[in-house]
């Protein structure tokens, strides 16, 4: 899932979700688009062009696609940047519960949002991965957890160090 939700702009909201699977001529699933469509909050939208929509009702139509392809393993970045503080938290929340079982890598510049969640949290540093040691609670996690708070400062001054050097 790219930054840019990359959504064909002379397809409708149901054609661009359903896309993998009109490309390989698939027997296309519906009832199964429609699901992932009312879960992002834009069933209503289904047979509207992209050109109609919000930056965040486009992103969400292109994590709805994503998640409609069903891989193991599943790239993304920056996937809830145009997305409102509200509608960003609730999709987090959503993402995280439909994607637990894969294996997702996702690049973002919100060291909260990848504390939430990460279950394993790298950071480049002159061109080389680094580990971030996390809480050991799971993601979700919660922002009033103290382990939470004190992980976030961690990072920020982990970032802020990596940064300066």
């Amino acid at each position: 899932m790219a930054q840019n939700d990359l959504l064909l702009p002379w397809a409708s909201v149901i054609e661009n979700v359903t896309l993998g699977q009109r490309l390989r001529r698939e027997k296309l699933d519906i009832n199964k688009a429609h699901i992932l469509l009312e879960k992002v909050g834009l069933m209503n939208a289904a047979k509207k062009l992209p050109s109609t929509l919000s930056g965040g009702m486009r992103q969400r139509v292109a994590l709805a696609r994503t998640i409609m392809e069903d891989k193991d393993i599943i790239l993304m970045d920056e996937p809830f940047s145009a997305l409102d503080s509200i509608t960003r938290s609730v999709i987090q929340k959503l993402t995280w519960k439909l994607l637990k079982d894969k294996t997702v890598i996702m690049v973002t510049h919100d060291p909260l949002e990848a504390l939430l969640l990460s279950n394993n949290l790298y950071y480049i540093s002159k061109e080389k991965l680094k580990p971030i040691n996390l809480p050991k609670s799971k993601p979700f996690r919660k922002i009033n957890d103290d382990n939470l708070l004190y992980s976030h400062k961690h990072i920020l001054n982990t970032l802020e160090k990596s940064h300066i050097s």
